[in-house]
């Protein structure tokens, strides 16, 4: 009797498995006519200016001329002296800032989902300098820890440490906007880990609790492969927006002292603030193409990793 029943279900299995397929493959719930409005603005705002840029970084153009020059902009921007080192401290500020972010949002989660007083509010403080404004965050540390009259190098004076130049020394700069760029990104990183956490059913904390586990074990075989989504979307909007991190170095060091700082993007700044309009946007189709070089294929293989798991 019991077989009798199973056998029909397992016939039904399988011939639901082929049109579950062919639904995801073949067909939408949604008429043509529904993605137009979308589809026209993904190409008015999007797919336009992107082949415009293409287009303008083979000229040496102005706002009332414009010269057809090829790949002449490409090889005068791959011969800027400032480039290898702009791209050096690219990649070193992008994978230091996304590295520090994971980690601390992923430890803050960790502690703003546990049953601790006021956590609402902290859950507040924490996400506070995600709202503030980056030149404005850059302005006041850049107050903050001026070497002779900034209040963090008078507070290590008070107890008999003297302050190094956080902005002014050649080796401290970059990993001193760094910093600063971390403590205003990482509200927004815990943010989305507490949503990761938050969304794994309670009944795997209880088993394990039954078998024994201890908080490690909870931390490493529950909460850290059940918030793998979270992880992949942190560290594909920090390495984003790392590597084309700007406004906060160019308002903190302006990409000095001397050149210790810069970035690809103010290498590209101090370009079009020269007046080679042509010759910036080669770079900034250069940097469209980093970014895309490295975070395509890294979403690839996060997500198919995520998947095997």
């Amino acid at each position: 009797m019991t077989t009798a029943t199973l056998a029909p279900k397992r016939r039904d299995l399988k011939t639901e498995r082929p049109q579950r397929s062919q639904r995801r493959r073949g067909t939408s719930p949604y008429p043509l006519w529904f993605h137009i409005p979308a589809g026209v603005f993904f190409l008015v705002l999007f797919i336009i200016p992107t082949a415009a840029s293409f287009y303008f970084s083979l000229t040496r153009w102005t706002l009332f001329d414009v010269e057809f020059i090829g790949l002449d902009n490409f090889v005068q921007f791959f011969r800027e002296p400032a480039l290898v080192r702009g791209f050096t401290n690219t990649f070193i500020y992008a994978f230091l800032t996304s590295a520090a972010k994971v980690v601390l949002g992923l430890m803050l989660a960790i502690l703003l989902t546990s049953q601790i007083i006021a956590r609402g509010f902290l859950r507040s403080v924490v996400f506070f300098p995600v709202l503030v404004s980056t030149v404005g965050i850059g302005v006041t540390f850049t107050v903050l820890l001026d070497p002779f009259d900034g209040m963090v190098n008078q507070l290590l004076g008070m107890v008999g440490i003297a302050g190094p130049g956080w902005l002014t020394d050649p080796n401290l700069a970059l990993y001193t906007v760094a910093f600063v760029d971390v403590w205003k990104g990482v509200g927004l990183a815990t943010l989305i880990y507490i949503a990761g956490i938050v969304a794994i059913p309670q009944e795997y904390f209880e088993a394990a609790k039954v078998d024994g586990a201890s908080a490690w074990h909870n931390f490493r075989f529950i909460i850290l492969p059940l918030a793998r989504p979270a992880t992949v979307t942190v560290v594909i909007l920090s390495l984003i927006g790392g590597l084309r991190s700007f406004d906060l170095i160019w308002s903190m060091t302006g990409g000095g002292p001397g050149f210790t700082s810069d970035v690809i993007a103010s290498v590209i700044y101090k370009q079009y603030q020269a007046g080679f309009f042509g010759l910036s946007t080669a770079g900034n189709v250069v940097l469209f193409l980093v970014v895309a070089a490295i975070i395509l294929p890294l979403s690839y293989w996060l997500n198919r990793k995520g998947s095997e798991s």
